[in-house]
């Protein structure tokens, strides 16, 4: 099988992620819950995926990284850390419904959304600028576009929002793991990213990284600290990480870190991009519709695409039945396919990882010109 869809989860793995896994299984008890040898093992792992995780997003203290279920569950806490009852919040066109549901379920929000065409950044950051009111309270926005792999000019929104003084909240989803994402210079209150995309760990983990803002837990119950008292503890990471963590997840998670930190966010970037932009050559060719940026310069390994006279989800499933996994539809987001204009149809989606290689592109491309 030719496994496109490491925009919804990275099937293939560094081997070091599966005999983690395996180890802590065998190995590893609950961190925090006993001094005994597999408890201590648990807790020096964990700490070590902390560590880990700040040097590589640049946080200033390991205990300021959370462990998280997925990007979805560190989102939703963050959002209701900062966002309250009549806030008007202002989030960009192409924002997943982890940010769009999470929003319409607070009651008396008002969302502005900051619109602008697909791989016009200089575009968004003008509707970013001019919805920027003295209402605004907050910003949510995604790094990059899950569907499109369209990279939003973050740092210039965040230096709008320390301009405002108004929190920001970052969804890096799609940019964790092949592009910087640098906790200080962003400045951001939180950024909410999944362990099972980009980072090469497994389903079940995520990490929020956590600035300044207090946060607000969404689960209570037992951290393995201060037992006594009957409120979570203040102090980061227990404050958020009630009952037992998923350590052989996180044993995993630290494993796809520590390959990140060997090849570099760089390369891993230029080989998902080089990818995508020549499957995107090669689909063209074929007169298939792809959305791709200009030289590729606004787009990470992510490729959109429409096949004339035919429906997104048939193409995605005659394509599963030859071999070839990719997603098709909205992708659970359909502001962003509003944004673009493909709300009625969707796209179906190409989304390439460091294990795939030109022989796999090229082999997406022949196949959808012979559907």
């Amino acid at each position: 099988m030719i496994y496109l869809d490491a925009a919804a989860t990275t099937l293939q793995k560094p081997p070091e992620v599966r005999r983690a896994v395996m180890k802590a299984i065998e190995t590893m008890a609950s961190p925090g819950r006993g001094s005994h040898r597999p408890a201590m093992l648990a807790a020096d792992t964990a700490f070590a995926c902390r560590q880990a995780a700040a040097e590589l997003f640049q946080v200033k203290e390991p205990d300021h990284v959370v462990f998280t279920l997925n990007a979805t569950h560190g989102l939703n806490i963050a959002i209701h850390s900062v966002v309250h009852p009549g806030d008007t919040v202002l989030i960009s066109g192409y924002e997943h419904n982890a940010v769009t549901r999470t929003l319409a379920a607070l009651d008396g929000v008002t969302v502005k959304i900051a619109a602008a065409p697909l791989f016009k950044p200089d575009a968004m950051l003008r509707a970013f600028d001019r919805a920027f009111t003295k209402e605004v309270s907050a910003v949510v926005c995604t790094h990059v576009s899950n569907v499109f792999g369209y990279e939003l000019p973050i740092a210039d929104i965040a230096a709008l929002c320390q301009q405002h003084q108004v929190p920001l909240i970052v969804d890096a989803s799609q940019s964790a793991g092949c592009l910087p994402v640098h906790m200080d210079e962003l400045g951001a209150a939180f950024i909410a990213m999944p362990g099972h995309k980009g980072l090469f760990g497994p389903q079940g983990t995520g990490l929020l990284l956590c600035g300044d803002v207090p946060a607000q837990p969404l689960l209570m119950g037992g951290t393995g600290s201060i037992s006594a008292i009957q409120e979570m503890p203040e102090f980061l990471p227990d404050r958020l990480e009630a009952g037992t963590q998923n350590i052989a997840g996180i044993a995993g998670l630290l494993e796809g870190i520590h390959f990140i930190q060997r090849h570099g966010t760089a390369w891993i970037l230029e080989h998902e991009r080089s990818l995508a932009a020549r499957a995107a050559s090669r689909l063209s060719g074929y007169g298939v519709h792809t959305f791709v940026s200009p030289g590729m310069a606004w787009q990470i390994g992510v490729l959109s695409f429409q096949v004339t006279g035919m429906d997104c989800e048939a193409v995605a499933e005659q394509l599963g039945d030859r071999g070839i996994a990719v997603r098709a539809g909205l992708h659970c987001a359909p502001l962003a396919h509003r944004s673009a204009g493909t709300y009625t149809s969707g796209t179906v989606r190409a989304s390439f990882s460091p294990f795939n290689t030109e022989r796999d592109a090229d082999t997406l491309a022949r196949t959808v010109a012979a559907l």
